[in-house]
């Protein structure tokens, strides 16, 4: 595993890039999680091991269960659906500051 993360390294500074560690993170998947690797370290960093992450706005989590990507998307519908209904009953002064919150992020 060493030998790969020092390959990942070394082609990162080649392209001009630098691999941060502290933002890096390392989720297990499979078998794996019965005996688990020693940790690794990019250029002397720890990486964190997670057991949870998101990517392109979808969770993974290492049983790769649907579970959490639903919630956090129910969590994100109800939001939005009680700022509409906010709208809807608000004064027309107010309607702006409700648009502004639905906004996608970015």
């Amino acid at each position: 595993m060493r030998s790969f993360v020092d390959e990942l390294v070394q082609q990162a500074t080649e392209a001009g890039t630098i691999v941060n560690g502290h933002k890096t993170k390392e989720l297990l998947i499979g078998s794996v999680l019965k005996d688990p690797p020693m940790s690794v370290s990019l250029s002397g960093t720890p990486v964190e091991r997670v057991t949870t992450f998101r990517l392109l706005e979808v969770h993974v989590t290492n049983d790769l269960k649907w579970a959490q990507h639903v919630e956090a998307i129910s969590f994100k519908a109800a939001s939005r659906l009680h700022f509409l209904q906010l709208k809807r009953s608000a004064p027309a002064k107010t309607i702006y500051g409700a648009v502004t919150c639905i906004r996608p992020g970015a």
